[in-house]
């Protein structure tokens, strides 16, 4: 695998992850009890926590990635085996 393909499954993954870790910990204006700032929802978020919520992204998404490529590089599972296993080969 050539390392651009590397860098654009990495990015695919990352967001993917970024999409699964950012509801985490999010607590709205009116679950938090403060005061609801006029012209925003009451269920808009006070505290984001987008920092931490970045950091967890590239370390979740780093192992899940290192997993696959040491699959892919040691054969683990090939293509065949996918194709295999969706029913696309017999």
């Amino acid at each position: 695998m050539s390392w651009t393909t590397s860098i654009a499954i990495y990015f695919i993954v990352w967001w993917t992850v970024l999409f699964a870790v950012l509801p985490w910990g999010v607590r709205s204006q009116y679950e938090s009890g403060e005061e609801i700032e006029p012209g925003t929802d009451p269920g808009a978020p006070s505290v984001t926590g987008l920092p931490a919520k970045l950091v967890w992204t590239t370390i979740v998404a780093s192992v899940l990635f290192g997993a696959f490529y040491a699959a892919y590089v040691t054969r683990v599972v090939t293509l065949d085996d996918l194709a295999t296993l969706w029913g696309l080969l017999r």
